[in-house]
């Protein structure tokens, strides 16, 4: 069962190398240096023609997007729990899984690439002011659900396990502090993240990309 994955420091593809990583099953990691363009490269271009991060190759088939190797990969490594097995917790944590990648994850694109939405210097102040204060809202939204779970005495956003919901929420809230949102601004979320990213699994993934959680902190 080869597995590859391909993959960007810091990138949302964080999500699917914890997933990897906690699964205990072996898997090739492969860095694509967005920043050298090697994204776009014809070798890069021939795996994913979208040149986007991550790609999870399985027996030699390539699979792209977070929710769809989330989903293969749950479905792969089924006793790990990344995903509720239950349909209602199931289908609720997808919902979440989804407005993370489909809503929260484009908003930060915003700030931090407003090339990609206007070919006009004077509007990307605007968008990044703009898209900044949106972020923060979900960023909040986010802290709302880690309170809700704590109440119920949830230890993870998904349930028992540890799981997909878990990664993508220290992305985000990692980017959140490249956007100038501060930690004392979500402390619930903070803490939250902190104890994700104290999980040896986890711990093992952020050594490998070389990830530091709070952006905004002095070195």
């Amino acid at each position: 069962m080869p597995l590859k994955l391909y993959f960007a420091p810091g990138a949302c593809s964080f999500v699917p190398h914890v997933l990897l990583e906690l699964s205990g099953a072996e898997f090739e990691p492969c860095m694509v240096k967005l920043h050298k363009g090697e994204q776009n490269s014809e070798d890069y271009k021939a795996i994913n023609p979208r040149g986007q991060v991550p790609v999870l190759v399985h027996d030699g088939q390539p699979i792209t997007q977070i929710l769809a190797i989330a989903l293969h990969l749950d479905q792969l490594f089924a006793q790990q729990g990344f995903l509720p097995a239950e349909p209602m917790a199931r289908a609720k944590a997808l919902s979440t899984l989804a407005w993370m990648n489909n809503t929260v994850h484009p908003t930060f694109t915003h700030i931090f690439m407003p090339q990609k939405f206007s070919d006009q210097p004077e509007v990307h102040a605007a968008l990044k002011s703009f898209n900044t204060g949106l972020f923060r809202g979900m960023l909040a939204e986010l802290q709302a659900m880690v309170v809700a779970c704590d109440k119920q005495g949830q230890p993870w956003l998904g349930g028992t396990r540890i799981g997909a919901l878990d990664a993508y929420s220290l992305t985000l809230t990692r980017w959140g502090t490249i956007a100038g949102i501060t930690p004392e601004e979500h402390p619930d979320l903070w803490r939250f993240v902190q104890k994700v990213a104290a999980e040896p699994a986890v711990a093992r993934v952020i050594e490998r990309e070389r990830l530091q959680l709070n952006m905004g902190a002095k070195a």
